[in-house]
């Protein structure tokens, strides 16, 4: 599955891209994003397609620009929040960039919006929530797993859980 998920890229037409923190509740009295022992997630998503996840060290801009390098055609419509780690797109060939800012109770406006995204991270944390915690050497799978079944999830899953095991067994 997480294969699969690899090989889903380039994205292209309209893009969401969001990062979000997953781990226990923010630990008091640490400053910052609240991300202190937590695992860093960054997401692009393709408007009405599938999503793309991959764990990240940290939201700095030479990080989050060189994901969307590699998994993002630059003719592509971006969308984002307004977080520091996204100025400069236009700088490197993504001439469309369209933010929304949330610490203004900016969310939607008309077509700029990253609800598409913070949907996936909903329902990856509330996937991931039943299993009363992940350990971190098996985190990243069960990410994959997650990205997989919000990718197909207008398909039979079952059906397609077969054609990767055709492809390949185990």
């Amino acid at each position: 599955m997480a294969e699969d998920c690899e090989v889903a890229t380039p994205l292209k037409d309209a893009v969401e891209v969001d990062e979000s923190y997953f781990g226990a509740h923010r630990v008091r009295g640490k400053r910052g994003r609240g991300a202190y022992g937590k695992t860093i997630v960054f997401g692009l998503l393709k408007r009405q397609g599938k999503v793309y996840t991959e764990i990240v060290p940290d939201c700095s801009k030479a990080t989050l620009q060189g994901i969307i390098r590699g998994h993002v055609e630059p003719a592509t419509i971006i969308h984002s929040d307004g977080w520091r780690g996204y100025d400069g797109l236009v700088d490197i060939g993504f001439d469309k960039h369209f933010r929304v800012n949330h610490g203004e109770n900016e969310f939607a406006i008309g077509d700029r919006h990253i609800n598409g995204i913070e949907s996936f991270w909903s329902y990856a944390k509330r996937r991931l929530a039943k299993f009363n915690g992940v350990p971190g050497h098996t985190f990243y799978l069960h990410l994959k797993e997650t990205e997989y079944r919000f990718n197909h999830r207008r398909d039979n899953l079952y059906l397609e859980i077969l054609k990767l095991l055709r492809l390949k067994p185990l």
